[in-house]
């Protein structure tokens, strides 16, 4: 099978029984290595001392104390983040774990980019395996902003952050930034749209980031992604659920709904709620799927065979930021799922 995202960490990392990611030093190393935190040659000797006691046993408990000692107010903050995340990772024992016990607290208490590689190793874990490149691009939306591309009934989803490097560089590092500035216009960025012809070239391209997939409904994009989010909740929460794009909802009994992110949290609780969204709001609507349980009882008991239905919307900037996490906490689970 293909091999893809080697810089998500998934080879620092084991799984245990329930096929999740045992947190181990290795993983850890590789976050003390970051610039964030790697001492400079102006370092002073206690955060050389501090970086070089954890490299060599980074689930060790850190005291307060050694972290006030060091001399640079950015480096004393860095510090508290990750020994802060290094003991939540420790609690929980699990990437799995840590990250959806993150998001039962009252407050995300890591930084957002720390949620986004937590779930880039996920998805790596759960997509092992598929051949499917589709799939696997479709996987990229559960930690990377998408912009978005809406034209003659095409939904088509770019990588922001590639998008944007392709618009102030072209593509061409410094030297493209630079022709940028002094004026010259910048070109239409055409980035390849994944098909059944050129699927193929993703596995050569996946660290790149630079294909499009395309999500318009009864495409293959879009079936992608509704199997990763289908493979998702699996993972987590240990039902199985079966996830279909519908182009409405034309349901009288309409009792359970989630958006995606959260431009279509806000829009599905208005139009429940008989709020008149405008035609503006609508138009950010890219997609509506049917999310059913394979067994019932495994839903809240007052709402046992009912069908949820989940939204995906773009931002007014034609932004897309799926929050994965919505899949696992706001599903009407019974007691015991």
């Amino acid at each position: 099978m293909p091999d893809f995202w080697a810089n998500s960490g998934y080879a620092l990392l084991a799984r245990n029984a329930d096929g999740h990611l045992a947190v181990g030093d290795d993983f850890l190393r590789a976050y003390l290595l970051r610039p964030e935190l790697a001492p400079t040659d102006e370092a002073c000797p206690a955060e050389m001392k501090l970086h070089a006691s954890l490299m060599e046993n980074p689930a060790r408990a850190v005291k307060a104390r050694e972290i006030d000692a060091l001399a640079d107010g950015d480096a004393r903050e860095n510090y508290r983040v990750i020994v802060d995340f290094f003991a939540r990772l420790a609690k929980a024992g699990t990437i799995e774990g840590c990250y959806v016990g993150l998001f039962r607290e009252k407050r995300i208490a890591v930084p957002g980019l720390f949620l986004d590689q937590m779930a880039h190793v996920i998805a790596r874990n759960i997509l092992d395996g598929t051949d499917d490149p589709l799939r696997v691009r479709a996987g990229e939306l559960l930690f990377r902003e998408q912009q978005v591309t809406v034209k003659d009934g095409q939904v088509l989803l770019g990588d922001a952050e590639t998008v944007e490097m392709y618009a102030t560089t072209r593509g061409m590092g410094s030297l493209g930034r630079l022709v940028v500035e002094g004026g010259a216009p910048v070109r239409q960025i055409d980035l390849d749209v994944l098909n059944e012809d050129n699927k193929q070239t993703y596995w050569t391209r996946d660290e790149k980031h630079d294909t499009v997939l395309d999500i318009t409904f009864a495409r293959p994009g879009l079936d992608a992604l509704c199997r990763v989010l289908e493979t998702w909740v699996r993972h987590f929460l240990g039902v199985k659920v079966s996830i279909q794009p519908v182009q409405k909802i034309s349901d009288e009994r309409w009792v359970w709904h989630t958006g995606l992110d959260a431009e279509s949290s806000a829009l599905l609780n208005d139009l429940y709620n008989g709020v008149d969204v405008g035609e503006d709001r609508l138009e950010r609507l890219l997609s509506l799927f049917r999310l059913e349980f394979d067994d019932a009882r495994q839903m809240q008991a007052d709402i046992a065979g009912r069908p949820v239905y989940l939204g995906l919307a773009m931002t007014p900037a034609k932004m897309l930021k799926l929050k994965p996490q919505n899949l696992l906490v706001n599903l009407p689970l019974a007691a015991e799922a």
